[in-house]
């Protein structure tokens, strides 16, 4: 019988046949691109065999090469499937939820804790992007997106409105009182990057006569809602994200109409999700959260 090649000369030829490029493989692995070159060129002496073809900054597997190739990658994976079973029975489940920055802060962090606690032994991770998530390369379970709801290939369940509504701290109110929206004019307008959703606001309940190009303009809602929450000027925001904040006083609504939208968040995640517990429990939960909020 003859004897088996290294084990390393063996991973920096499958690395480098699944990106055809020594480069990659070396970043991979994590050495040098001529350590895997001399590592692929030992594995071709063992054989007595030429596994690439060596073109100029190009490399092409031979027919022994794509056959070795394909018998070897089923095997690494086989042995990263056993692995990962070996070591899972010890491991503690863990659960990677994605959402926008602001969302987190303002929505999902203050609650966790709740969850957290009805399912003690899941370790929660909140991916906070504002980048769309790739449940496959991102390694995320469940997202929580702001849009209209439909993602192609994925299933989605609306979760939270998106009405805009100004907020005021009670304090300033107290100081500038906000009679109608006309008085608006003597405060300070706070914006997030969406600086236009005041002119829409202003527009639906008939006001006029206010520059909405005046104030500061922050990144983010989130950005928005705290320098609110400081006393330094009105903002628009939407009401899922200050829903806390309203119920215990710490910012005012001095004005109930609200821009109705067909954005919303969204509950976001593969079909195939549901079939993991700690996914369907969080879901579960966050839907119940939604509702009561």
């Amino acid at each position: 019988m003859a004897p088996l090649p290294s084990l390393s000369s063996l991973r920096a030829f499958e690395a480098t046949a699944r990106h055809l490029s020594v480069t990659l493989a070396s970043r991979e692995l994590g050495v040098t691109p001529g350590a895997v070159s001399l590592q692929v060129r030992e594995l071709e002496q063992t054989l007595g065999v030429t596994l690439f073809e060596r073109r100029p900054r190009q490399l092409v597997l031979t027919e022994d090469g794509n056959t070795y190739f394909s018998t070897l990658r089923r095997a690494f994976r086989m042995m990263r499937e056993a692995t990962e079973e070996l070591t899972a029975r010890n491991r503690v489940p863990v659960l990677t939820v994605s959402c926008t920055p602001t969302f987190a802060a303002q929505w999902l962090v203050p609650r966790i804790s709740d969850f957290e606690q009805r399912l003690n032994g899941i370790d929660i991770r909140i991916s906070a992007s504002n980048r769309l998530t790739d449940f496959v390369s991102d390694g995320v379970d469940i997202a929580i997106r702001h849009g209209f709801g439909r993602y192609e290939g994925l299933a989605s369940e609306r979760l939270l409105g998106d009405d805009l509504v100004p907020v005021i701290n009670p304090a300033l109110l107290r100081k500038s009182p906000l009679s109608t929206p006309t008085d608006l004019s003597a405060h300070v307008l706070l914006h997030d990057v969406q600086r236009h959703d005041w002119q829409l606001w202003l527009e639906a309940v008939g006001a006029e006569g206010i520059d909405t190009t005046r104030g500061p303009v922050f990144v983010n809602s989130n950005g928005a809602i705290e320098a609110t929450k400081a006393g330094d000027g009105v903002a628009l925001v939407r009401l899922s994200l200050v829903s806390r904040e309203l119920a215990e006083g710490v910012l005012i609504a001095p004005f109930p109409t609200g821009i109705a939208t067909d954005l919303a968040y969204h509950l976001v995640y593969p079909p195939s999700a549901l079939d993991r517990p700690a996914v369907k429990a969080f879901r579960t939960w966050i839907v119940e959260q939604a509702r009561s909020a």
